[in-house]
C-alpha cells in the first residue's frame, strides 16, 4: 500500500493523471481529477502537475497507449516526481506495468481513498472495516511488495514442500481477513444491541447523509453541542456519532452523523462499511445535506441518492438541506437551486442562517408520526402509564373500576407496542 512516510523519506512530488474516452464528458473527467487533487492534499502530498488524457478505449497493458504512457513517464521524471497517481482504476497487472515503465510508484484513486480511511479511522469498528478493505485491495497486488516471491519453503503450517513465499503470504492474509470478518460480525452484533436499547425508548432517529465535506459533522455539533471533529477536508470523520436533542415541542430526537459519500468509492469500502451505513437504513428519517457552494452540487445529490438506493434507504422520508448558502453570492445560482428543489431548506451552519427553520421542520417530521389515541390501562400496569407520560403527551385521564382511561398523543412505535390496550 501507498504509505505516507516520515518527513525525511516523505513523498514530495506527485503527478495526477486522468483518462476519459470520447464518449465521456471532458468536464466530468476534469472535475473528478480536481477532486482527486483534494484527496491527495488530504494526505499531505504536494501536487506538481496534472494531465487529462483522451483515449478511444482503455488498453489492457497500461490502460493508455504505450506512446502516451512513455510521454507521461518522461514528464513525471522531468518534474522530479516520486509517484504518479491515476484517477482511473488500474488492475494489478497495469499497476505493475506502469511501475516497471516509470521506475517510480504508480497508484490509483482507490489506493488514495483507502489510505485516507486508514489515517482517519478511530473506533474499533472503523479500523476493522478499513483493514479488511485494504487487505482485499492489496491481495492481488502482493507482487509489488515482495522481492523474494520465488522462494519456496515447507514445514509445519505450509501447504507442503514447494509452496512459494507469495502463496504463503496470500494464505496468511486470507486468514487475517477471515478473522476480521468474524470481528466485524461481533461489532455489528454489538451495534444491533445498542440499537435495540435505543428502540426500547421509542425516540425517533434522523441520520444526516450526504457527500463528503458537506458539513454533516458541523451540523451535528451546532445542533447538539457534540464534541466531534470538524475539519474542512474530505473524509474528516469516518465514525458515526449519535446525539440527542429536544425539539421545540419537547419531543426528543436522536441525530446521527454518517460517513460521507464520494464518486468512485472503492467497492471494497462499500462492502466493508455496510455496518456504518446501516445507520442510514435503520433511521426513521434522513437529512440529505448538500454543499450549495459547490459547482457540482446537483451531481453530488445524484451520487448520494444512488448509494442510498443501493442500501435500500431511498424510500425513507428525506429532508433535503443545502448548507453553506452564505457562500453562494450569485442570486441566479440561489434561484436555480430553489427552483430545482422547491421543498428543500437552505442553511448555513457557519452563520446560523436557517437553522431555526431546520429544527422546526424536524419537529414537523417527528410530529407527523404522532397520533392521538385512547387506551384502557389496567391498574395493575402502572409501568405503562408511566411510559405514556414519559414518551407521549397525556391529554386526559379518567378512572374506572379496573382500568384508567387515557387520551394521549403518542409516536407510531409507542402506539404499536400498546395496541393491546387500545379502546375498541
Amino acid at each position: 500500500m501507498f504509505e505516507i512516510k516520515p518527513r525525511d523519506k516523505m513523498v514530495e512530488r506527485a503527478l495526477l493523471v486522468a483518462a476519459h474516452t470520447v464518449a465521456e464528458s471532458r468536464d466530468d473527467a476534469e472535475d473528478l481529477l480536481n477532486e482527486l487533487g483534494e484527496l491527495v492534499r488530504t494526505l499531505g502530498v504536494p501536487i506538481v502537475g496534472k494531465q487529462l488524457v483522451q483515449i478511444r478505449e482503455p488498453q489492457a497493458r497500461l490502460f493508455l497507449g504505450s506512446g502516451k504512457a512513455e510521454e507521461i513517464c518522461e514528464h513525471a521524471r522531468e518534474l522530479g516526481c516520486d509517484v504518479i497517481i491515476f484517477d482511473n482504476e488500474l488492475t494489478p497487472a497495469q499497476q505493475r506495468n506502469w511501475e516497471t515503465l516509470a521506475k517510480m510508484a504508480v497508484i490509483d484513486r482507490q489506493e488514495i481513498i483507502l489510505d485516507i480511511f486508514g489515517t482517519r479511522a478511530q473506533t474499533r469498528e472503523a479500523k476493522i472495516q478499513v483493514d479488511l478493505a485494504r487487505m482485499s485491495y492489496s491481495l492481488p497486488r502482493l507482487t509489488r511488495a515482495w522481492s523474494h516471491l520465488g522462494k519456496q519453503g515447507g514445514g509445519i503450517g505450509s501447504k507442503g514442500e514447494g509452496e512459494s513465499q507469495l502463496e504463503q503470504d496470500k494464505r496468511k492474509i486470507r486468514g487475517q481477513m477471515d478473522r476480521l470478518r468474524r470481528d466485524l460480525v461481533e461489532v455489528r452484533r454489538n451495534r444491533a444491541n445498542q440499537r435495540k436499547d435505543r428502540k426500547r425508548a421509542p425516540v425517533p432517529n434522523v441520520a444526516i447523509v450526504g457527500y463528503t465535506n458537506a458539513g454533516k459533522s458541523s451540523l451535528l455539533r451546532r445542533l447538539t453541542g457534540a464534541d466531534v471533529l470538524v475539519e474542512n477536508a474530505l473524509f474528516a470523520t469516518l465514525d458515526t456519532t449519535t446525539r440527542k436533542i429536544d425539539l421545540p415541542n419537547k419531543q426528543p430526537l436522536l441525530l446521527t452523523d454518517t460517513v460521507g459519500f464520494i464518486r468512485k468509492l472503492p467497492h471494497q469500502l462499500v462492502e466493508s462499511f455496510n455496518a456504518t451505513l446501516e445507520e442510514a437504513v435503520m433511521a426513521d428519517f434522513l437529512v440529505h445535506l448538500l454543499d450549495a457552494s459547490h459547482p457540482r452540487v446537483l451531481e453530488f445529490y445524484g451520487t448520494t441518492m444512488k448509494v442510498l438506493t443501493d442500501l435500500g434507504a431511498d424510500h425513507k422520508k428525506t429532508l433535503t438541506v443545502f448548507n453553506k448558502i452564505d457562500q453562494v453570492e450569485d442570486p441566479i445560482t440561489r434561484a436555480m437551486l430553489r427552483n430545482a428543489y422547491p421543498e428543500a431548506l437552505f442553511i448555513s451552519v457557519h452563520s446560523g442562517e436557517g437553522l431555526d427553520v431546520l429544527v422546526e421542520h424536524l419537529g414537523n417530521l417527528v410530529g407527523s408520526e404522532n397520533k392521538e389515541i385512547e387506551l384502557l390501562i389496567p391498574h395493575s400496569r402502572p409501568d405503562i402509564l408511566a411510559k405514556l407520560h414519559r414518551e407521549g403527551v397525556v391529554h386526559a385521564t379518567s378512572y374506572e373500576e379496573e382500568a384508567s382511561r387515557i387520551r394521549a398523543t403518542v409516536p407510531e412505535r409507542l402506539r404499536n407496542s400498546m395496541s393491546s390496550f387500545l379502546c375498541k
